[in-house]
């Protein structure tokens, strides 16, 4: 079985799958009549023939190392999760090879930071670390077929 290490995340490590939304250094304006920072369009929201609807997902939690067998993609529209409470999360990730998965990377999510995947970026399913957790996702409804799975070769994530 193959064994990989989940790495720190970091904005350019993770650009090839998507975005990292978390609050930058400095907030894009100052609004609320000076109270509120807004830190504005952290992820792009891309829908196809489809709208963008919000949920809330509650996963069960994993430990390290853990196996991951299974990715999907969703070519129609990109998908957003942003953890509701103050875990850390492990995001598993995979290059597309000629429309199937190719080498899976991990990323460990530090808690109030959230992802907004690609339209057709490979990943794995949700795994909050320790506990079960929620989560705000915001991905396309519609029409199509949105929703490709794939099992894999085992491959273990380590620290």
């Amino acid at each position: 079985m193959q064994q990989i290490h989940a790495r720190a995340l970091t904005a350019e490590a993770f650009a090839p799958f998507g975005e990292v939304i978390a609050p930058r250094a400095e907030p894009t304006r100052i609004i609320n009549a000076g109270r509120c920072e807004r830190h504005h369009a952290l992820g792009r929201v891309t829908v196809e023939g489809g709208e963008a609807v919000i949920s809330i997902f509650r996963s069960e939690g994993v430990e390290l190392p853990y196996i991951c067998r299974l990715v999907e993609r969703h070519p129609l529209g990109s998908q957003a999760f942003m953890p509701l409470g103050a875990a850390p999360w492990l995001s598993v990730v995979a290059e597309d090879a000629g429309g199937r998965p190719g080498a899976v990377r991990a990323f460990l999510v530090p808690s109030r930071v959230g992802l907004n995947l690609r339209a057709g970026v490979w990943h794995g399913v949700l795994t909050p670390l320790g506990g079960a957790a929620d989560f705000l996702v915001v991905d396309r409804e519609g029409p199509g077929a949105n929703l490709e799975e794939v099992e894999i070769q085992p491959v273990e994530i380590v620290a």
